[in-house]
């Protein structure tokens, strides 16, 4: 049975962790737009994972982002940072819509990535971040809208767009953003590639390499 709680409810951090565990998937707010969340161990139920492209639409072949808790929580899906800069942008923009492309930890499912990457993000929404950290620390999510729909900016967009597929919706207001993040990865050779840029523009983005800054302007 789908439920919507408020994000802050008392019982939303826990309800939610239960329901990511048990393999069922839950929308939450994030500072860019909402996202639907599977929990993304090898060790769950894996459908959950498989769930989020039935539930979207989304083409098998398109990678699935994992939110973190937190900067040290990247070793649960990926391989520590080995690009310097990679780690600069992470200081710089972390918690903040910027999606990092890394190289994936072994053992990473295919389902959220058939790459030797993934993309991971910190997102700037703390009470997210509280939900995250009590499924594990880390999450597959992708934004939660059918695949070619509008972007949702409110619970209720989710809602339509998703329905009953969704075990619990966490209602945090409109997203303040209200655009996706900005997806990027330094190259084996130092590059910064863009392969989609949103709120964090590229100008930004090669000053904060050049410039060594250490937080978001």
């Amino acid at each position: 049975m789908t439920e919507i709680l408020p994000i802050d409810h008392p019982k939303a951090r826990a309800l939610a962790a239960e329901a990511l565990r048990e393999g069922k998937l839950v929308v939450l707010p994030t500072d860019t737009v909402y996202g639907v969340a599977a929990h993304p161990s090898p060790h769950k139920r894996t459908y959950a994972v498989a769930a989020l492209y039935t539930a979207k639409g989304r083409a098998p072949d398109k990678a699935i982002p994992v939110l973190l808790s937190s900067m040290d929580k990247i070793e649960e899906v990926a391989l520590p940072f080995v690009q310097e800069a990679s780690r600069q942008l992470a200081l710089t923009f972390w918690p903040g819509p910027l999606t990092l492309v890394v190289p994936k930890r072994p053992g990473l499912s295919p389902l959220i990535s058939k790459l030797p990457t993934v993309g991971v993000r910190v997102p700037d929404h703390a009470m997210t971040r509280a939900v995250i950290a009590a499924a594990g620390g880390a999450l597959a999510v992708t934004s939660a809208n059918r695949a070619g729909a509008p972007n949702p900016i409110t619970v209720d967009d989710a809602v339509e767009q998703l329905g009953n597929v969704v075990a619990l919706y966490l209602d945090g207001g409109p997203c303040p953003g209200g655009q996706p993040s900005t997806v990027v990865q330094i190259t084996d050779e130092g590059e910064l590639v863009i392969f989609r840029e949103g709120p964090v523009s590229a100008a930004t983005l090669r000053a904060a390499l050049a410039d060594g800054l250490r937080t978001y302007p």
